[in-house]
């Protein structure tokens, strides 16, 4: 089966060395133009490119602007088309790409485009669905195969699998088992489709939710909700954009937390309050509970422990987090 891949995170490489090392002729790899990032803002390959870049064969790969031909890039969506349509590929893998496919791109390959989507549709439909998993308290995810169509993840389900997630998960380890899991989904339903074993199932009509994209104005977390969000929150949001809150006019990431079990809120404390700070962690007042903040990094330092943390900067009992930025 002659296939052409488009992704570009890391997510995206577990499903395309799954298919490579099962056997899958390869033909085009997509995936977005190098970027600027880190502190020099260098152009940066994805990892889709990196991967492709490492293989010992050369697989022809594209790295358009844009597909649509009416768009902003025309003369890449022109490229990319003539790209597609010599190789004469069986079907298109989508996963993690970026970019939105038109109608042009979806009818291109004979079995058309199948997406690898980190959730069980259609909940959460969308561009971030392991953060609003876990940020929402959800149970259970998984992926879903999907027949692509012109609306947002709206296509049928071809093969879906759950996955359950943990108290302890964050987006980086949910992250992680879905590409696992998405890796071995696809490989399986492309030998269906093979067969002609494949089988469409429409999408149900209830439960409908949308993953909405992740911003970085998320990141400061609203100390007067209930503990048990804002742990969900510091989950959903390690490594990005990383939960914070500011005492004194500094900004604090919090990259771990537990809410205390059998510990009251003391009725005379404000949310954001400062209970204690030691060792295992700074004790913080919310809207029902009290919080532990066990890992945690200041401005322009290192993620640390609570005990290594505390050494190098003073929290005292009394003292309150908001979320007023700090002046520039």
């Amino acid at each position: 089966m002659r296939i052409i891949f488009a992704g570009t995170p890391e997510f995206a490489c577990e499903a395309l060395a799954r298919l490579h090392d099962a056997g899958f002729e390869i033909v085009l790899v997509l995936t977005q133009p190098d970027r600027p990032a880190g502190r020099g803002m260098k152009l940066q390959a994805s990892a889709v490119k990196r991967w492709v870049q490492g293989q010992p064969a050369p697989i022809t790969l594209a790295q358009p602007r844009s597909l649509r031909l009416d768009g902003k890039y025309p003369e890449d969506a022109a490229a990319a088309r003539a790209a597609i349509a010599v190789v004469r590929a069986d079907v298109m893998v989508v996963a993690a790409y970026g970019l939105i496919l038109p109608q042009w791109v979806l009818d291109a390959p004979r079995l058309g485009c199948l997406n690898i989507h980190a959730s069980l549709l259609p909940r959460w439909r969308g561009a971030a669905p392991i953060h609003r998993a876990i940020e929402a308290g959800d149970q259970e995810t998984g992926v879903t195969i999907m027949q692509m169509d012109a609306g947002l993840d709206t296509g049928a389900m071809l093969l879906v699998q759950g996955l359950g997630i943990s108290p302890n998960d964050n987006t980086e380890s949910l992250h992680d088992k879905l590409a696992d899991l998405g890796g071995r989904l696809i490989v399986e339903a492309l030998q269906l489709a093979a067969g002609g074993q494949l089988q469409a199932v429409p999408q149900p009509l209830e439960g409908i939710t949308y993953a909405h994209k992740i911003e970085k104005r998320e990141a400061l977390l609203d100390l007067t909700q209930s503990a048990a969000t804002l742990e969900r929150r510091i989950r959903a949001f390690n490594p990005f954009p990383g939960a914070a809150a500011v005492l004194a006019g500094d900004t604090i990431k919090f990259w771990r937390a537990a809410v205390l079990a059998g510990v009251a809120r003391p009725a005379d404390a404000q949310a954001g309050q400062v209970l204690a700070a030691g060792p295992e962690g700074v004790d913080i007042c919310t809207l029902d509970a009290v919080l532990r903040v066990s890992r945690l990094q200041k401005a322009g330092g290192k993620a640390l422990g609570a005990a290594d943390f505390l050494r190098g900067f003073e929290i005292r009992p009394g003292m309150v987090f908001n979320q007023i930025s700090p002046a520039p």
